[in-house]
């Protein structure tokens, strides 16, 4: 009896035993199933965030690249804009240091022309002295004659090397007025300028008969 009693206690805590080690080998197994397919999920995320990181790193990239394109094109126009502004700039000093230079030298060269006598003032003198002669062809006094055929006639001249003498004057004053002038330039101009204002002294004074006066008749 006791016997009996002693195997069916044995035989309860076999099955007992057995029964927890299947309990237990069902809990471990779906977490041993479970954890390679996490791993496998992990595995499979692995290549996507590695990629990703990649193409944003990629884009990264990209964008700096064009930022610094961009600079760079932005450089070289910047660059380019101030070659042409130099460009343009030399031009201008280059078209007003030809332009002052040819001015200055047509000061000075009214000026000679002024103090010397141009063609213009010998065809008005000699006009002026015909129409003296057919003023008095009919009679006059000597006086008349003489202010008519002669006087008349150097002032005409006097009044062109003037006008001349003027507009020397005039274009030196202007020459030396400008920016960046060359040291020749300023120097032809002041020579046309001066020469010019003694031959408008010159002239101003034979006009009015300051230096030179008609001659006059006996009484």
């Amino acid at each position: 009896m006791d016997t009996k009693t002693t195997e069916k206690t044995a035989t309860a805590k076999n099955d007992e035993a057995a029964e927890r080690a299947t309990a237990e080998t069902a809990e471990t197994t779906p977490e041993t199933g479970t954890a390679p397919a996490d791993a496998r999920t992990e595995s499979a995320d692995a290549p996507d965030a590695k990629l990703d990181a990649e193409n944003a790193e990629n884009a990264e990239n990209a964008e700096n690249a064009e930022n610094a394109e961009n600079a760079e094109d932005a450089e070289d126009g910047d660059l380019e804009d101030l070659e042409d502004l130099e460009a343009d700039a030399d031009a201008g000093r280059a078209a007003t240091g030809i332009g002052a230079g040819a001015a200055a030298v047509v000061s000075a060269a009214l000026a000679a022309v002024a103090l010397t006598g141009t063609w213009t003032g010998k065809v008005v003198s000699e006009r002026e002295t015909l129409i003296g002669q057919i003023k008095t062809s009919n009679g006059g006094s000597p006086a008349q004659q003489i202010s008519e055929i002669y006087g008349d006639a150097w002032h005409s001249t006097a009044l062109v090397n003037g006008v001349f003498a003027l507009l020397a004057l005039i274009v030196g004053v202007l020459v030396l007025t400008l920016p960046r002038r060359a040291p020749w330039v300023r120097s032809v101009a002041v020579a046309g300028a001066v020469l010019g204002g003694l031959g408008l002294l010159l002239s101003a004074g034979t006009y009015f008969d300051l230096f030179l006066s008609l001659p006059s008749t006996g009484s």
